[in-house]
């Protein structure tokens, strides 16, 4: 793992490493407001720091974590895709997107994934590693820092939502991603400051880590990648469903739901001729109907070489037609950076073909 950097501690863990430096305590407070409350992670810019202090400080509490290898743009510059290589040389991506009430920065919480779905880049690219706390975080805070210079035109300057759908499993990372969300959810200067309910959290459905979610007293959105309704399929589709089936992954997500009172998104690759047919709809609008959910159709953004692609329109909408007629709440995402690989996985993908 990286080195320990200011955003993998709360504030009193960043007390006491500036204390072991022999620097007051407060230097926590004015590095955490410079990180967290004016987006700044270069330590030379902290000027009202001591010169020789700010060197000392940085060392210990504001290691280099992320180096940008490509940094791309589409739909007008409204989204803006980086790729990362880590300490290690490891690949991460993630996704900043403008809109005209909000922008949303889509981040990894691992390198690679291990969930091993066919249809998905970076799961067949497999895990490499978990990211550490502050690679997961300092990912959101390079990107406000974008999105409040005012590059982006016709959007906000304040990032405002955040969502785990980047690469990997954010619930195979569990305590990082927990750790994360404290941070980015805490006030400044201990964090970001971001709204828990403008959060997403992903997850194929790890039953456990779910329940364990359920307890944490966090206002988040779970977002279940479910992908088809029926087990046969989604054997093959998310192979984690041989451990845990259709039926409890929707029971952990309904749990969760009744605890914490947030409705549930419910992910849908729509796949050619894999699980966008009539009855597969029916069967998912039956499971869904009457609950706390929101069906999420995701337009397949195929791979290079990949036997998978996306359904076509009229297939799509009959799908769409079908779920609200059976009183579930669905829409069709914007499918934002296809020119730019947009899908995870793909760039770093890309990158490791070079």
């Amino acid at each position: 793992m990286p080195p320990v950097h200011l955003a993998d501690l709360d504030l009193a863990g960043r007390r006491a490493i500036v204390a072991e430096t022999g620097e007051q305590a407060f230097r926590a407070a004015q590095l955490s407001t410079h990180y967290f409350g004016r987006l700044e992670r270069d330590p030379a810019a902290m000027t009202d720091i001591p010169a020789a202090s700010r060197e000392r400080l940085a060392g210990h509490l504001m290691p280099k974590l992320l180096t940008p290898v490509r940094e791309l743009e589409c739909d007008d510059g409204a989204t803006r895709k980086s790729l990362w290589r880590l300490h290690d040389g490891a690949l991460v991506e993630s996704v900043l997107m403008g809109y005209p009430d909000r922008v949303t920065v889509c981040i990894s919480s691992q390198a690679g994934c291990g969930m091993a779905c066919p249809f998905c880049a970076t799961g067949q690219a497999g895990l490499t590693r978990n990211l550490s706390t502050a690679e997961i975080v300092d990912q959101v805070v390079y990107l406000a820092g974008v999105a409040a210079s005012g590059v982006m035109e016709g959007v906000p300057r304040r990032l405002s939502h955040v969502v785990f759908m980047g690469m990997g499993e954010p619930l195979a990372n569990y305590s990082r991603v927990i750790a994360a969300l404290r941070r980015l959810t805490s006030p400044a200067p201990e964090g970001l400051g971001l709204s828990q309910r403008h959060i997403t959290v992903s997850t194929v459905g790890l039953v456990p880590a779910m329940k364990k979610l359920a307890d944490e007293d966090l206002s988040v959105t779970l977002a279940l990648s479910l992908h088809a309704p029926d087990d046969e399929l989604r054997d093959e589709l998310v192979p984690v469903n041989q451990r845990w089936k259709v039926a409890e992954v929707l029971d952990a997500a309904w749990a969760y739901s009744a605890k914490t009172g947030r409705r549930i998104s419910i992910e849908y690759a729509m796949i050619r001729d894999v699980n966008d047919q009539p009855w597969r709809a029916d069967l998912l609008g039956r499971l869904l109907a009457g609950r706390l959910a929101h069906v999420n159709l995701i337009p397949l953004n195929p791979t290079p070489g990949s036997r998978w692609d996306a359904s076509p329109k009229p297939v799509e909408r009959e799908f769409v037609r079908r779920l609200r007629e059976a009183g579930v709440p669905t829409t069709v995402r914007d499918t934002r950076g296809r020119e730019i690989d947009g899908a995870c996985g793909q760039l770093a993908a890309s990158e490791g073909e070079a």
